[in-house]
């Protein structure tokens, strides 16, 4: 196959990588049928695609599907630490994609890798966390009439894509996939909720059972991981600002308290809320001698750590991902993968089964903007229900599982107002 432009770290890991493919491949059987009839129809025949995502073997099969649609696809990575090299190898050799990845690159090469997807003059962005599209807006404006739309994967992308819609902003439609129900109510509960667990897991060895579990944020992500944890017999508190969500906390089971007060016996904080400085200096300065703390919301804000930072004297690399701080007053701290996606640094991110739903969103929104863009506006879109409910039956369908269909009576009765009691 001919090489393609590509900044990966080993093109010799591309057999591994081929096979892990391969493998998850058996896993997302709704992914696979939109590739199957995305090869048939063409739809994003001639499209140039720029994506900005998690460089999984996951997000191979979806690129994959999007070449398959004729698009001419360049893939950088949404995170530094979450790229398997593999993966990334086996894209650019054995499947003519070009990918800008390495595990573990730096801020400078990370940015470097986002400007060489925008340079691909994209008809259509994918992001997972709004980079590409805030770049293309900041430095290539010129850009912008080129672009038929975009997708966003993440909750954290859609509040900034949000914020720029409300701001009068944003210079071209986006489709939230983060808010198909197919996408947040499986792939942000199930796949993050277990997928963090692995990460912490893999990062530290600890004994769940028993332990103190601390959850900022009870959001689907938050949700998710709550109650994985409580089902490896944590004993968990939640940590919330709105109090419907606090309420729901409490009615699931859970301690719910402001952070101050349970900074003082977590034995592990785990941040899930996109929002900034959710555990800050002071409440490090109240954790016990050993507290681990860990993110698995998408930007690595969420635990302050140049407070962390100020208050210690050093700190030393003990596992892989797992960061001990020596504080000055005597007390030592662990940080997981630099307060990055635990999940995704530390682990492989989702399983498969769930990815299978939150790409077929992606590849079927994507269709959606290049068949409708010259009718849609310069906002935030839902992915529409029809591609949403066809997602649902498709994942049911694959794993055998079928359901009842309303008799002509039920449905004249609910779409009417006549009959009563």
């Amino acid at each position: 196959m001919p090489e393609v432009d590509h900044d990966v770290k080993d093109l010799a890991l591309a057999s591994k990588g081929k096979l892990k493919i391969e493998l998850i491949e058996k896993r997302m059987p709704v992914l696979a049928s939109i590739r199957q009839r995305f090869e048939k129809e063409k739809p994003l025949e001639g499209k140039r695609v720029s994506a900005c995502l998690h460089v999984t073997t996951e997000t191979a099969n979806l690129v994959r599907c999007l070449k398959a649609g004729g698009a001419e696809v360049v893939l950088c990575a949404s995170n530094p630490l979450s790229t398997q090299d593999d993966t990334a190898a086996a894209l650019v050799a054995e499947y003519g994609i070009s990918v800008y990845a390495i595990k573990g690159e730096d801020n400078d090469t990370y940015y470097q890798h986002i400007k060489a997807a925008v340079a691909h003059h994209p008809h259509v962005t994918m992001d997972d966390g709004a980079d590409v599209i805030s770049v293309v807006h900041a430095d290539h404006p010129d850009q912008i009439k080129e672009i038929m739309g975009g997708t966003e994967e993440t909750t954290t992308g859609v509040i900034r894509l949000k914020a720029m819609e409300a701001d009068g902003a944003l210079e071209f439609p986006v489709v939230a996939v983060n808010e198909a129900n197919t996408k947040h109510l499986f792939d942000n509960r199930y796949g993050t909720g277990q997928s963090t667990i692995d990460g912490i897991l893999r990062a530290t060895n600890i004994l769940l059972a028993g332990s103190q579990v601390v959850v900022c944020g009870y959001g689907w992500c938050g949700r998710g991981v709550a109650m994985r944890a409580k089902g490896m017999g944590a004993r968990v508190t939640v940590i919330e600002v709105d109090p419907l969500r606090a309420l729901e906390a409490v009615m699931d089971g859970y301690e719910v308290m402001p952070i101050a007060r349970a900074a003082e016996f977590g034995d592990l904080f785990v941040t899930a809320t996109g929002d900034k400085h959710v555990i800050r200096g002071e409440h490090i300065e109240a954790m016990k001698d050993g507290a681990i703390i860990c993110n698995t919301g998408h930007f690595n804000v969420e635990i302050d750590i140049p407070a962390l930072e100020s208050m210690s004297s050093g700190h030393r690399t003990v596992r892989d991902f797992m960061e001990e701080y020596a504080t000055k007053d005597g007390r030592i701290i662990y940080l997981l993968a630099e307060g990055r996606l635990v999940n995704l640094s530390a682990a492989e991110g989702h399983p498969g089964q769930v990815m299978d739903m939150s790409f077929a969103n992606q590849a079927l929104a994507a269709e959606f903007i290049v068949a409708n863009s010259e009718s849609l506006e310069n906002k935030v879109y839902p992915v529409p229900l029809d591609i949403d409910e066809e997602i649902a039956a498709l994942k049911l369908a694959t794993m055998g599982i079928k359901i009842d269909k309303l008799t002509a009576e039920q449905e004249k009765y609910l779409a009417s107002w006549q009959e009563g009691t």
